[in-house]
């Protein structure tokens, strides 16, 4: 396995990670109410696409 190959597994473990997190956030918002869990579904939503636009460019990179 090489280093790239290593990293674009834990990089799309993160995409996962964050995205699931983001859907763990928003239904914490629509059971209390509580806008703090919004801003952070949101953020971990930002997080996650930041994460896959990151691993998308990593072809061009490493050619």
């Amino acid at each position: 396995m090489t280093l790239l190959t290593a990293h674009k597994i834990l990089i799309s473990t993160a995409v996962a990670f964050f995205f699931g997190f983001a859907l763990w956030e928003l239904r914490n918002y629509l059971d209390a109410g509580n806008l703090w869990a919004t801003f952070r579904g949101l953020l971990y939503l930002l997080v996650s696409i930041g994460f896959g636009l990151y691993l998308r460019s990593l072809k061009y990179w490493y050619k």
